[in-house]
């Protein structure tokens, strides 16, 4: 298997994707494209606005195949910038104005996390207004 610049490795060893993806993996790649730019969706989100699988197998299925979507919109749940892949991430994130959470300097690498109270997506309306289309609480899916 060989990867990507984005991490992502591909099946055929290659340095190609697939030429047809896995159902599932289409269905995830599909919801990470319908993430506006500077909002998030955790793993767990992805696989619960799908009604099938869990944040694990969203997480292969990025890994795998994310690399033809916005990959750093598809997030683990405590915030923390994706292992490996934390610059790029990061580079996106201030592009596209994604909250985030400074770290403090007793934080290993300084690295920021995302501000999930703030850039948290629940899939609804058209992404500016905030968690749960503004309802102050996290009533997506």
């Amino acid at each position: 298997m060989s990867q990507d610049e984005t991490g992502a490795t591909d099946a055929t060893g290659d340095g190609e994707q697939p030429a047809e993806l896995p159902e599932y993996a289409e269905r995830v790649l599909d919801v990470a494209d319908l993430i506006p730019p500077g909002r998030v969706m955790t793993y767990g989100d992805v696989a619960e606005w799908l009604g099938d699988g869990g944040p694990r197998q969203v997480g292969r299925a990025m890994a795998l195949y994310g690399s033809a979507v916005p990959w750093w919109r598809v997030v683990r749940a405590d915030g923390a910038l994706l292992p490996g892949h934390e610059l790029r991430a990061l580079d996106h994130y201030r592009a596209e104005g994604t909250p985030l959470r400074e770290a403090s300097r007793q934080a290993d690498g300084h690295l920021p996390r995302l501000d999930m109270r703030r850039a948290r997506w629940d899939g609804g309306g058209g992404g500016d207004s905030g968690p749960a289309g503004g309802r102050g609480e996290e009533t997506h899916r």
